[in-house]
């Protein structure tokens, strides 16, 4: 077995543990493969090891991977900070969006998806930790913004997606990701036109397990998959 492969089988394994701790179903909880600056040969492995799901955070990575076949037999999503002039590469190419925080940008997918005759699933991501170098929009903004999606027939807001602050000590994202969940169940209990909260994206390698535990149904992982990124 490579080191990819056995990457994923040990990720897996922790989340069912950490899945089973919290009394829930490890198969709830789907593996997403953040694929950023990663081959075609070491998605394709990812991908025969078991990964659910692979995304991109830049649309030309995507273009370029996708061009060549890279993710193959495997759901793709994208998680990166997305520019509305970028839109159009994604809309109708990837099963999911994760990164929508305004209403502009709601509105550009939405435009793109009704030229194409689709209906567009996408997250709405929340700057939990309140970071001014983050994207998304502040908790105290959803309820305008998921008020917007009726307006937008060809979205769906499938649920929510947060990046918490990197933090040194074990568990210091606790308390974002419960906030997360208590923000998501709130939502779900109402009623908002073309919003259904399926899915919770948010974990990623060096805090995954809580957010298991915190009621995660994504985890997104690339160093713990792939080993870590060189920007050189």
């Amino acid at each position: 077995m490579s080191t990819i492969t056995e990457n994923v089988l040990e990720a897996k394994r922790r989340i069912a543990a950490a899945a089973a701790a919290a009394g829930r179903d490890g198969a709830q909880v789907r593996l997403l493969a953040a694929t950023k600056m990663n081959g075609p040969e070491a998605i394709r492995e990812a991908i025969a090891a078991g990964v659910d799901i692979c995304a991109e955070n830049r649309v030309q990575e995507f273009l370029e991977k996708s061009a060549v076949n890279a993710y193959a037999g495997c759901d793709v999503q994208f998680i990166g900070h997305l520019q509305k002039n970028k839109v159009k590469s994604l809309v109708g190419a990837v099963s999911l969006i994760h990164s929508v925080d305004s209403e502009g940008l709601m509105r550009e997918i939405d435009r793109r998806a009704r030229d194409r005759g689709i209906v567009q699933a996408v997250l709405l991501e929340v700057n939990i930790g309140g970071e001014d170098s983050k994207s998304g929009a502040a908790p105290e903004e959803l309820d305008a913004l998921l008020a917007c999606a009726g307006l937008y027939p060809h979205i769906q807001v499938r649920g929510l997606m947060a990046i918490p602050p990197i933090v040194s000590e074990k568990g210091g994202n606790l308390k974002h990701f419960r906030r997360m969940f208590e923000l998501f169940v709130d939502i779900r209990e109402k009623k908002y036109d073309n919003v259904s909260m399926d899915e919770l994206s948010m974990g990623m390698s060096t805090d995954y397990e809580d957010a298991v535990r915190c009621g995660a149904t994504i985890v997104r992982l690339g160093t713990a998959l792939f080993g870590p990124r060189h920007y050189d």
